[in-house]
């Protein structure tokens, strides 16, 4: 049976929202080198398309965190796969999120992060469910768009490693 998915924010609405972003993220950054922090798999579409319309010198790595495996809840176990490449000692560091719901996944990674001596630790996401939030220091400094608790899919997004291909925000209907 295939899933029927409902379109909640098209492609075009994606992409020019992630342009308006990264002229905010440009100017706050200006003068400086941003150490861009990829957290995979989902961020990675965002953190490409995001890359691409910085204004500022940008270096790159990734970093593997789950806290979900197949499910659509979080399990609220939060397991790093895969650590960073570079050290952060002295880098103004942009963490580069598909989604952030709990807030849990954040808080522990922001926390482990802040261990290795960042000039300054931001965050920036693509979707942001802020109702859903149990974690509430955890502080969003750029957000693309707001949206309702629903479970979504695509631009990197995925439900059991489906549908992360889409270009655009959709909702799963079952």
């Amino acid at each position: 049976m295939a899933d029927k998915i409902r379109v909640l924010l098209s492609e075009e609405e994606v992409n020019r929202r992630i342009s308006e972003v990264a002229e905010v993220i440009s100017k706050d950054y200006e003068g400086k080198e941003i150490h861009l922090i990829c957290i995979l798999k989902g961020g990675v579409f965002f953190t490409c398309e995001l890359a691409k319309r910085l204004n500022v010198p940008v270096s790159l790595d990734f970093m593997s965190v789950s806290s979900y495996g197949d499910d659509t809840k979080s399990s609220g176990v939060v397991r790093i796969l895969k650590d960073l490449d570079e050290p952060l000692e002295g880098k103004e560091v942009l963490i580069v999120e598909d989604i952030i719901d709990s807030g849990r996944t954040l808080a522990y990674l922001i926390e482990v992060l802040k261990q290795r001596g960042p000039k300054s630790i931001r965050l920036c996401t693509l979707l942001d469910k802020p109702e859903r939030r149990v974690k509430k220091q955890v502080k969003v400094d750029y957000t693309c768009f707001t949206i309702p608790d629903e479970f979504v899919v695509g631009y990197g997004l995925d439900y059991a490693q489906k549908y992360r291909n889409l270009p655009y925000i959709g909702v799963v209907e079952q």
